[in-house]
């Protein structure tokens, strides 16, 4: 078996091209960038805290599986230089060859390593790295429920909300600096509110009678699409930055909400309950006529996400086998595949800045805790300890 190891590790090094150390990526060739199986790993540190950072970020990539130093294909080196930057360097080959080496700086140590190790992503897998990014979601303790803000290692987690009421779907603006979110907390029923994140500020973007929920940017930040009613069943608006001047995008009788954009912004893609239950639809940013996706999946299909990379791919919340599971639509082939078999339920997917990772919600025996899951080799890990308290409705930015 291990020098089936060492053969298959020989085959994987020998596509390596070898590359100057200006900064410029590694090409590791086709084989290792499909990313059907992980590629061997080790991280090495003089820092145990920059170590146990690494390590606990590559652990929740798919695309890697952390070994010891004789059967990797590479070893990543990250050495401390201040509190605010590190050195990468990247080895491969037996006797070791230094490929790659780049000083790397952030906002504190820990943000300092995340990056570093995004940047050994792109070198290697020559895809986005994830780590460096923030997300947004609603935590439950004691029966309250609030926005909170952290990092994916779920180190420097902060409050956003403190309102003591019913809260949801929250959305980052593109460039990180606003949320914006549904909360009951003024009217006692469902507003669109948006927080600036450095001010704290807070502001009204829909509180118009009846429903106004699901949020969502566009990727270029200038215009919400979101979800509301009036006196009437949902539709779909979409309005500036500001939430000002909504505009229709359909108008039926049936139920259209939970809005995402495609990778261009010229189209959503939306659940409707036009069939009697819901199922997803394609329609122009522009307005017109509505188009249903084919998913052949599931008869409840729901939550749709655009892939922020690929144009054809769709992730959405589907019933299947008496519970709800993750799976992706492909426009061009016209199929779905369902990602997930979890106990319980997977819901409420989020695409990462990569286009290979998810984050979703898992419910099982009444509780609901965030988890990611890698596209391509269906590697599932949780986000955070179970103590942590319930957590769902996740949303990312980078």
């Amino acid at each position: 078996m291990l020098f089936l190891n060492r053969c298959l590790l020989l085959s994987i090094l020998l596509l390596l091209k070898t590359v100057t150390l200006s900064g410029q990526v590694i090409d590791i060739g086709d084989a290792v960038r499909e990313g059907d199986k992980p590629l061997p790993l080790t991280i090495e540190s003089k820092s145990a805290l920059v170590l146990s950072t690494a390590r606990r970020a590559f652990e929740l990539h798919g695309g890697y599986a952390l070994t010891s130093t004789e059967l990797s294909a590479y070893t990543f080196k990250i050495e401390r230089t201040d509190d605010f930057s590190v050195v990468l360097a990247v080895f491969s080959g037996r006797p070791a060859q230094k490929l790659y080496s780049r000083k790397v700086s952030g906002r504190d140590l820990q943000d300092a390593v995340l990056r570093a190790c995004d940047v050994a992503v792109e070198a290697t897998l020559q895809t986005k790295g994830f780590f460096a990014g923030k997300i947004a979601y609603v935590r439950r303790q004691q029966g309250v429920a609030e926005i909170y803000t952290s990092d994916l290692l779920f180190n420097k987690i902060k409050p956003l909300t403190a309102d003591r009421a019913h809260v949801a779907s929250p959305d980052w603006s593109p460039d990180g600096t606003k949320l914006i979110y549904t909360t009951y907390h003024k009217s006692g029923f469902p507003d669109i509110y948006m927080t600036d994140i450095s001010s704290g500020r807070r502001m009204p973007i829909a509180d118009f009678g009846g429903t106004n929920s699901s949020p969502a940017f566009s990727p270029n930040g200038q215009r919400i699409a979101m979800s509301l009613s009036g006196k009437g069943t949902s539709d779909i608006f979409i309005s500036n930055a500001n939430g000002k001047d909504p505009r229709p995008i359909t108008r039926n009788r049936s139920i259209e909400t939970s809005p995402s954009w495609s990778p261009d912004g010229r189209w959503l893609v939306l659940e409707s309950d036009m069939p009697g239950k819901p199922q997803l639809y394609e329609i122009s940013a522009s307005g017109g006529r509505m188009r249903r996706l084919p998913t052949n999946i599931s008869g409840y299909c729901s939550e749709p996400a655009w892939n922020p990379l690929d144009k054809n791919l769709i992730a959405f919340t589907a019933a299947v086998a008496g519970g709800f599971q993750i799976v992706v639509y492909n426009k061009r082939m016209q199929q779905s595949e369902i990602l997930t078999q979890v106990s319980g339920s997977a819901v409420e997917p989020e695409w990462l800045n990569d286009g290979r990772h998810l984050i979703f919600t898992r419910k099982q025996n009444g509780t609901k805790r965030l988890m990611i899951l890698d596209t391509k080799t269906k590697k599932i890990s949780a986000l955070h300890k179970p103590n942590f308290g319930e957590t769902s409705s996740a949303t990312f930015v980078y």
